[in-house]
């Protein structure tokens, strides 16, 4: 039986580790949030999980209060302990335990601005030719793309990236975006975009939203379950893009989200000019996963959340 800690257990992801982990015989489950542990203290994290001697730490906590930590010094210092320094303290203390850590990152990492691929062959030596007939490319980001966050939200992910790197050894980084799912328990946890506009859409017959800022949405109960099978697969320890298939802006999503829901809401699309934020938004932030086998459309998995609910 392999000890397993995870931190963040009230959170909207958290709270699917825990109930499928413990699901398992296989594992003896310590299930922790800020109450039990604050990560931010490099002595209480040496201290209580050094006690734990857990063999897999999983981190699922996280500053995401965006546009705050933009306009508030303070929230931004918050931010950065919390997404920056406190995966460095884990990371640290995981590899004196000889521990595996898990710890989730962002889209928000990357800048917006992917470059355009080119077909296999062509190596960009020519304005046309054969092959690129049919060749549609994927615009977004590889595992291995060069991080460069456009805000202080996602320089803050950033940082814990490069401390887990920097002090750990076996790891795994797993890159989410637009996460969705049953509502944390957290007191301070805020609510998923699709419950905020399955709200909207019943008090009103028509809603402004962004059609800008492409990406994929992660439905958590299948990124808890991508998660263990990373881990149980014995996968090579990195980075992983882990989020739903289907590439798509916000607009698109509740267009999507009404149809499904079977609201007569008419959505419309607008620039992202109709609703300004303190933290600018990368245009394209889409996953791209080359490691893994790819998880059901976001469609699908929103479908099964929406029975559910």
């Amino acid at each position: 039986m392999q000890k397993v800690l995870i931190i963040g257990a009230r959170g909207m992801l958290g709270q699917e580790l825990v109930s499928l982990f413990k699901s398992d015989r296989d594992y003896k489950v310590t299930a922790w949030d800020f109450d039990n542990i604050d990560v931010t203290d490099e002595n209480q994290v040496k201290e209580k999980i050094s006690k734990l001697t857990p063999s897999i730490i999983i981190n699922a906590t996280g500053y995401n209060a965006v546009d705050l930590c933009e306009k508030d010094k303070a929230e931004f210092e918050k931010a950065k302990k919390l997404n920056g320094k406190a995966p460095g303290y884990l990371a640290k203390l995981a590899k004196k335990l000889d521990a595996t850590l898990v710890h989730y990152s962002t889209d928000y990492v990357f800048s917006g601005m992917p470059e355009l691929p080119e077909p296999a062959g062509c190596g960009g030596s020519c304005n046309s030719c054969s092959l690129h007939e049919g060749f549609v490319p994927q615009l977004g980001f590889d595992e291995d793309a060069i991080p460069e966050p456009v805000q202080k939200y996602g320089k803050s992910k950033l940082m814990g990236e490069i401390a887990v790197q920097k002090f750990g050894e076996k790891y795994y980084i797993i890159r989410l975006s637009k996460l969705f799912g049953k509502p944390a328990k957290a007191k301070t946890a805020k609510k998923s975009f699709f419950d905020v506009m399955l709200a909207v859409g019943k008090k009103n017959t028509e809603v402004n939203v962004v059609d800008e800022e492409t990406s994929c949405f992660t439905y958590a109960p299948d990124l808890a379950k991508k998660t263990k099978e990373i881990i149980e697969a014995g996968k090579p320890f990195g980075i992983y893009h882990v989020a739903n298939e289907g590439a798509c802006t916000w607009h698109q999503a509740v267009v999507e989200l009404y149809r499904i829901a079977k609201l007569k809401t008419k959505v419309i699309p607008v620039s992202s000019d109709e609703f300004p934020r303190p933290a600018q938004r990368p245009y394209v932030s889409t996953l791209i996963n080359t490691r893994l086998n790819p998880m059901r459309s976001y469609k699908l998995a929103l479908r099964e959340y929406l029975k559910n609910k």
